[in-house]
């Protein structure tokens, strides 16, 4: 292995190291606690060293979110092509609540993750050509389920941000305690049958 070659795999490990450090320290203590000071003590470099690969904690926030986005794409593209696998197939309320519940279950999950997502200001392009790839992924798994059940003339991708909005309100206002716990699935049951309601109905 050539030198260059070397340092790039070495920096690409210090990268790994400093965001998995990261997601791990948001996970125990929350973002408040993830410093630049305190990272660079968890993974024992230096503070330059760290600065050599990102910027500050927004940046190191900005790649957890990617890397966030990259794993909802899968949970949800998992979620429906299991039931789509399913015996006899699945219809389109069956392919949307799975996908929901598949959609609030990471978010309950996974809460630090999801708030470098959805909730902190971070340096992304969100909803245009140069966001990046896995943002634009999440985003098609959604759609991929709400395109079948979208009624002539609707557009299916405002019908889809406003399927996110709900799982993610649901979600959110779960997780604050201004929601019950115990009602979700039902709330979830609710969304989907209004979402579906249309495509019921031409199918009948």
């Amino acid at each position: 292995m050539s030198i260059q070659a070397r340092r790039k795999r070495e920096r690409a490990e210090r990268e790994k190291l400093i965001v998995t450090a990261a997601r791990e320290l948001a996970e125990s203590e929350g973002w408040d606690a993830v410093t630049t000071r305190r990272l660079a003590a968890e993974i024992e470099y230096s503070q330059p060293v760290l600065y050599s690969h990102f910027k500050g904690k927004d940046a190191i926030m900005a790649t957890v979110a990617v890397q966030g986005f990259a794993e909802l794409a899968r949970e949800l593209r998992e979620a429906r092509r299991a039931v789509a696998g399913g015996a006899g197939g699945a219809g389109d309320r069956e392919s949307l609540a799975a996908v929901g519940r598949a959609y609030t279950a990471f978010a309950r999950r996974r809460p630090a993750l999801y708030d470098a997502m959805f909730t902190h200001a971070v340096e992304l392009p969100f909803a245009t050509p140069e966001a990046p790839a896995p943002l634009w992924e999440a985003f098609d798994e959604l759609l991929a389920v709400v395109r079948p059940v979208a009624a002539e003339g609707e557009d299916p991708g405002l019908l889809t941000e406003t399927y996110w909005a709900g799982l993610h309100g649901l979600a959110t206002l779960m997780r604050s305690g201004r929601l019950p716990a115990q009602a979700h699935e039902r709330r979830l049951e609710l969304l989907t049958g209004h979402f579906t309601a249309g495509a019921d109905r031409r199918d009948g």
